[in-house]
């Protein structure tokens, strides 16, 4: 089996075991709000089938956006970054591990620029 079929099939069995416990966050406090069990299903059904014309659309946008993708990804992944160091870290601070939660910021940027350095 060719590389790309593989880590396609994985990809899509990966989906769709994400899948199941985002159909239960839907239909679980449906249930709990008083709908039957049917209903509550369905109405998870109905907001999983969304996604193939979500992912339709999102495979379309990205061949227009590709030119500036590698910018908005830098960007996605910057901000991030920054609601770490800004929520986060001060948190950890009030709690006595304001050091640890520092190193260990310090010590996944360090992995993450070697991996992206070492792959890329």
């Amino acid at each position: 089996m060719p590389l790309r079929s593989l880590v396609t099939r994985n990809l899509a069995i990966g989906i769709g075991i994400q899948n199941f416990p985002e159909g239960l966050a839907v239909s679980l406090p449906l249930r709990g709000a008083g709908f039957s069990t049917w209903r509550a299903f369905w109405y998870g059904q109905l907001s999983g089938m969304v996604e193939p014309l979500a992912g339709v659309f999102g495979a379309f946008a990205v061949v227009l956006a590709e030119p500036i993708l590698p910018y908005a990804l830098a960007f996605a992944a910057g901000a991030m970054v920054y609601v770490i160091m800004d929520d986060i870290i001060p948190e950890a601070h009030i709690s006595g591990n304001g050091k640890l939660a520092s190193w260990a910021s310090i010590l996944g940027f360090v992995v993450m620029m070697s991996l992206d350095v070492g792959l890329g």
